[in-house]
């Protein structure tokens, strides 16, 4: 009685491990590297295309063309998120689609989408930095601590 417990335990285990052979996607690591540098770099590229466009087209000066192409890129990121474009382009492009600013734009629209049907308050507002929360919370205390390393090195003559 035991051994047929057993056996139906080993059976079931091995039937199981299969099962998730099957279903698990496999990856080849090139072709994704391949496909995040191709998006990253056509972010880069529509960024250094609106650069371009403020410096030479509108007259802004460096910094102000900066901080245009930065608020460009933020707004296209989230319309696209909005019009739920960008989950497709993540889906192909990977980590060359999250880790521009671009990326950091849809984790704060994406949940924002999402939870608007729980209300303004309890579905945007409470959820609205469930993605991009952990990243501004040590962004920030990093900041904080390499600011506070750097002023005891400037009040000990280290820098």
């Amino acid at each position: 009685m035991n051994e047929s417990k057993n056996a139906e335990q080993l059976d079931l285990e091995k039937d199981y491990e299969e099962y998730v052979k099957r279903i698990t996607p496999t990856h080849n690591l090139y072709l994704q590297m391949l496909k995040a540098f191709i998006t990253g770099g056509i972010i880069c590229i529509v960024g250094q295309f609106l650069l371009n466009l403020a410096s030479r087209q509108i007259g802004l000066d460096k910094e102000t063309a900066g901080s245009f192409c930065s608020l460009v890129l933020v707004l296209l990121s989230v319309l696209l998120t909005g019009f739920n474009i960008y989950p497709s382009i993540v889906k192909f492009g990977g980590a060359g689609a999250l880790v521009p600013i671009t990326g950091f734009a849809n984790s704060v629209a994406a949940p924002a989408v999402e939870f608007k049907k729980e209300g303004q308050v309890f579905g945007i507002g409470c959820k609205i930095f469930t993605i991009a929360g952990p990243v501004i919370l040590y962004g920030i205390f990093t900041s904080w601590v390499l600011g506070l390393c750097y002023w005891i090195g400037k009040a000990l003559g280290w820098f």
